[in-house]
């Protein structure tokens, strides 16, 4: 069965409200007030010049008409003997034109009048492009500042989670949600905010020179708005979901990609290649039908609203040709306003299209603050305590703990260990042998009981503390892309070359070191390229005995080494173990028989403990499991 989250699993998340969403994004932005300000006071001047603009065009059209009606008429007389002359001569509706107009008979067009009116019209278009300019500039900043800010977030919040979050969690998913997503957001961010702002003043501006102009012409130019705001809400709607989907998709295919990656070795050794095809053909197809879904439906809001905007303006040119010829409107008033309304129709336009990028930005936003969300590990105490001696007794004292509620693991288990200890921890997979030692480092906190480190509970302890005095080996060796003299400094930054070579020595490490063409200079990837699985391991060892913990937690460290290098592993650990308690996990019984105690371990419970001689004289669990790998494989179906 799948965990939720992981490959596979069916998607558990849902569709968010959009405003609240939107609201804490917008909150994001707070940290940029004074920005913010610099952006809205240049898109209201950018607007405010481009809005005025067709109005002075208007006038340049007037100059050219006037002068091409002027010319037409009798020089010598005035304008109103000339209208006189028209009604007279049967042109009743040119001579109601004529009088509205600012004419004078016999002359022609003014140029010079024309030449500065589309002067200033050029000097309003630079004034509004350089405002544009400005309030992008900032706009960047303000958005790159607060992506960034929310990554570092992010970032901070990785390691604030408890080790129960990785655990239930897809890492695929986790890394879709801190790069794609976040990705997402700052495009979307780019392109709305600025658009949105824009045409949201445009939207008011161009209402209000409309309205100057004509209230009529005003009202049939509005009168198809709330159609659209209809018609756009509810293809939004329908659309929220989809965009949801696209990302809730993307996050599980990428998950899906690096689980493949990172295993395909295995895949390819188990013939499980169609397989992993046909996983990734599904969620591809997933992701293909939520997309293709989210962009057709939020695609058809542009296209409704054009479709109105056309309408709207053959209405307004068959009213506005007809108030000009009755003389109730210039018609430079009607082109300016013919102008206004294709203008008005054109930013309605662009935030009925910006619906798609914005509820896809809110649905990469809503994942974001979703990791942002998650309950945090337990903060340290303000008044910790730290142990007086660095000695490492530990005491694990009537613990008890589970993973889940109501299904118990370890329950009521007290154990000792001495300063200078070896413990061995030994039985059947699922017995709770790494439960026991993350509960050491505090991976997770304890549902009962307490651990002592040298006699004070490591709950009482910082995190930093605890885990300074602790090295760790795990069964899954993991080296960062570098140099393997840098991954084994790892374990000790502050330490010299000398150091680090001389942990390399102890833990077999020079030798192999040595042989390579750079030495400690050759340079690995993060999946330990260019050398064998147990000289990876091997390199971990020596990164831990760098660090030189008090306490050293080996879990099935020696699983990837051949026999040869587990033996000298063996003899260095013996070296290492001086003065320093040490819990090992191991399936192979021949490297813990010198330990001081063998704990073993059924169901969460400590069912024996001694060392290798009372255990085997005890003939219990330690002698079926000790028979069963060195005797023979029947043994193994009694443990």
């Amino acid at each position: 069965m799948s965990r939720p989250g992981a490959p596979g699993a069916p998607s558990m998340e849902k569709p968010h409200s959009f405003g609240p969403s939107l609201k804490r994004l917008v909150r994001q932005l707070g940290a940029y007030r004074a920005a913010m300000t610099v952006i809205l006071l240049a898109i209201v001047g950018s607007v405010a010049l481009n809005a005025y603009t067709p109005r002075v065009l208007g006038d340049a059209t007037n100059e050219l008409f006037d002068g091409v009606i002027g010319s037409q008429l009798p020089a010598g007389v005035s304008k109103e003997q000339a209208v006189e002359g028209l009604r007279e001569s049967g042109h009743g509706t040119f001579a109601d034109m004529v009088s509205a107009m600012d004419v004078v008979p016999g002359q022609g067009i003014d140029f010079d009048a024309v030449g500065r009116i589309l002067a200033l019209v050029l000097g309003l278009y630079v004034a509004a492009a350089l405002l544009g300019w400005l309030g992008a500039f900032v706009l960047n900043k303000v958005v790159i500042g607060t992506i960034t800010g929310l990554r570092a977030r992010i970032e901070e919040k990785v390691h604030r989670l408890p080790l129960k979050y990785y655990d239930a969690s897809a890492r695929g998913d986790l890394l879709s949600r801190v790069t794609n997503d976040l990705d997402n957001l700052s495009q979307s961010l780019q392109q709305t905010i600025s658009q949105f702002l824009n045409s949201v003043l445009m939207v008011i501006a161009i209402l209000i020179m409309m309205f100057s102009i004509s209230p009529l012409l005003s009202l049939i130019a509005i009168a198809t708005v709330p159609i659209a705001a209809l018609a756009t809400a509810l293809i939004a709607k329908r659309s929220k979901p989809h965009f949801v989907g696209q990302w809730s998709s993307t996050g599980a295919l990428n998950a899906q990609i690096e689980e493949a990656f990172t295993g395909h070795e295995l895949v390819k050794a188990f013939g499980q290649g169609q397989a992993v095809e046909s996983a990734f053909d599904d969620r591809n197809e997933k992701l293909y039908e939520s997309s293709w879904r989210a962009q057709f439906i939020s695609g058809i809001i542009m296209p409704t609203i054009m479709f109105l905007g056309n309408l709207n303006y053959v209405a307004v040119a068959v009213v506005g040709g007809l108030r000009v010829a009755s003389g109730q409107l210039s018609l430079g008033e009607v082109q300016a306003f013919i102008q206004y309304s294709r203008q008005f129709t054109q930013p309605l336009t662009q935030i009925g299209s910006m619906f798609n990028l914005m509820q896809s930005g809110v649905a990469s936003a809503e994942r974001i603050f979703a990791v942002l969300d998650e309950e945090e590990e337990d903060p340290d105490l303000v008044d910790a305590q730290t142990p007086a001696s660095d000695a490492g007794r530990i005491v694990f004292d009537d613990v008890s703990f589970r993973y889940v509620e109501d299904r118990p693991l370890i329950e009521h288990l007290s154990l000792t260990a001495e300063s200078g200890d070896t413990i061995a921890i030994v039985g059947p997979t699922g017995a709770g042998k790494t439960t026991l030692v993350n509960l050491i480092m505090r991976f997770y906190e304890l549902d009962e009981g307490a651990i002592w480190v040298d006699g004070v509970d490591a709950s009482t302890m910082t995190r930093d503390d605890l885990r300074e005095r602790t090295g760790m080996v795990l069964q899954d060796s993991w080296l960062f892309g570098g140099t393997i003299y840098d991954n084994i400094a790892y374990g000790d930054p502050t330490a010299s070359r000398d150091e680090v070579i001389e942990a390399a020595r102890t833990s077999h490490v020079d030798h192999f070191v040595r042989t390579l063409p750079d030495g400690y200079d050759t340079v690995l990837d993060d999946e330990g390229g260019g050398v064998s699985a147990g000289e990876r391991q091997l390199i971990t060892i020596a990164r831990a005995f760098l660090a030189k913990p008090t306490i050293l937690i080996l879990d099935e460290a020696t699983s990837s080494v051949d026999t040869r290098t587990e033996l000298l592993i063996g003899k260095a650990m013996a070296n290492l173990r001086a003065d320093r308690t040490s819990f090992v996990i191991a399936h192979r019984l021949s490297t813990i028989r010198d330990a001081d105690t063998i704990v073993v371990m059924e169901d969460g419970r400590i069912v024996e403990q001694g060392d290798h001689d009372e255990l085997l004289a005890a003939k219990g669990a330690y002698f079926r499991l000790y028979n069963a790998q060195f005797t023979g494989p029947s043994e193994t179906l009694d443990v």
